[in-house]
């Protein structure tokens, strides 16, 4: 076939030409010059973009020189010495109070209604069931006993922990159980000495010290003597507020040390050689007297020059009679013994209420140390055997005075009464 056959339209007229062929060059330079046309578009339009921002910035940074430069003009001239205040600075607006209050208010009212329901939506027995359970709350007795000591005592105690105003505010209740209730009438008082270092030796018992707050009243109101203080064992302090409420009354902590510091004051001192084991007796051991231990209230009367006076008390027994002890609890609680008595603990704590026994206080003439100075207290013998007279002299006192006070509770209520009967 020739090249004008294939060359030809197969579809086309037989007498029509055949179209030219487009040439690419003629096509490549239009386009060319319609993207060089974009790009110089585009990149007007980013410098016009460039100069407006930077203009805009150079306008903001001169409108805040001049608002800084006015504010610092207008701002009054500190004297010399003052710290100068930071370029722009400017005391800040004062809130709206008003507006403040009525938010403050609403926001409260808020605040109410969220936690508080109306009383329309509590049922009675909640709101009294509630009530109660707050007054049940250990917090709130320990709230108001805290508020009621710190009432009732001062800011300010001796040496030792007496306070005078605890003492005061305690008098009343002392003086009732003194006069009223075990009606404690004392014999002997002659022997008190008008001054000088006292020291009195009495037998121990009761459970709690109430011997030393009865013969520590019994002293004062025979003598006028108005510094009487008597010894505690250890475990009184480890019981709650008893410990402390006798430190406030006159009870200090027994030692050699606090007992000696105390004759040297001019104090009579109360001393109670049984310590533990006269407070721990059982009933059926009562007024049967413990033993003295190794003398050291002889040793300290001698090296102090004291003058000794046996002390016999009967009633105390009779206060909380005790039927046992309960040792496994005790052990338990770091106390020597915890009492069982007729009324403790079946009674709970209407058990702890003293009974009210008759009470007698006899005061021995003083003991004869046959002029002994302070190097005898280094003689071991000496001093036991003084010892050991104080304890006999103090068992007699003790059977002539039972004999002598008839009834546990009733008694013959005189002081006419014969102690040296038989």
């Amino acid at each position: 076939m020739s090249n004008s056959v294939l060359g030809r339209d197969p579809f086309a007229s037989p007498g029509a030409e055949p179209a030219p062929p487009k040439r690419k060059s003629q096509t490549k330079p239009k386009a060319k010059a319609a993207q060089a046309k974009a790009a110089q578009a585009k990149a007007a339009q980013a410098k016009t973009t460039q100069a407006k921002t930077t203009q805009a910035k150079t306008t903001q940074a001169k409108t805040t020189q001049a608002k800084q430069e006015a504010r610092v003009k207008k701002a009054p001239v500190k004297p010399a010495g003052a710290s100068p205040r930071l370029p722009g600075w400017s005391r800040p607006k004062e809130p709206d109070r008003k507006r403040h209050e009525i938010e403050s208010y609403d926001e409260r009212i808020d605040c109410q209604e969220l936690l508080h329901t109306s009383g329309d939506t509590i049922h009675p027995l909640r709101r009294a069931l509630q009530q109660s359970t707050f007054f049940l709350q250990p917090s709130f007795y320990g709230r108001k006993l805290g508020q009621w000591a710190l009432k009732h005592r001062s800011l300010e105690v001796d040496s030792f922990g007496f306070d005078r105003v605890y003492a005061k505010k305690a008098q009343s209740l002392l003086d009732s159980l003194y006069d009223k209730y075990w009606r404690v009438e004392v014999l002997g008082a002659e022997h008190l000495p008008d001054r000088g270092r006292v020291m009195l030796v009495a037998n121990h018992s009761g459970g709690l010290p109430y011997d030393g707050l009865m013969l520590k009243l019994a002293v004062e109101r025979a003598e006028g003597r108005l510094s009487v203080r008597f010894l505690l064992e250890d475990f009184v302090f480890h019981f709650p507020f008893l410990g402390a409420a006798l430190n406030r009354l006159g009870g200090v902590r027994a030692s050699q040390d606090n007992a000696r510091r105390l004759l040297e004051f001019g104090q009579t001192l109360a001393v109670f050689p049984e310590g533990a084991k006269g407070l721990g007796k059982l009933f059926g051991k009562r007024y049967q007297l413990q033993r003295f231990g190794r003398g050291g209230f002889v040793k300290l009367a001698l090296r102090t020059g004291a003058t000794i006076l046996p002390v016999a008390i009967v009633g105390a027994e009779e206060v909380h009679p005790m039927l046992g002890r309960a040792r496994s609890l005790a052990r338990l609680l770091d106390l020597p013994y915890i009492p069982l008595t007729p009324t403790f603990p079946w009674l709970g704590p209407l058990g702890l209420l003293p009974l009210p026994s008759k009470w007698m206080i006899q005061i021995g003439p003083p003991m004869d140390l046959e002029g002994a100075g302070p190097e005898a207290a280094d003689d071991p013998i000496r001093v036991m055997a003084w010892s050991e007279q104080a304890r006999s002299t103090i068992q007699d006192m003790l059977d002539k005075l039972r004999r002598t006070r008839g009834h546990v509770f009733l008694g013959p209520g005189t002081l006419d009464a014969d102690p040296n009967r038989t």
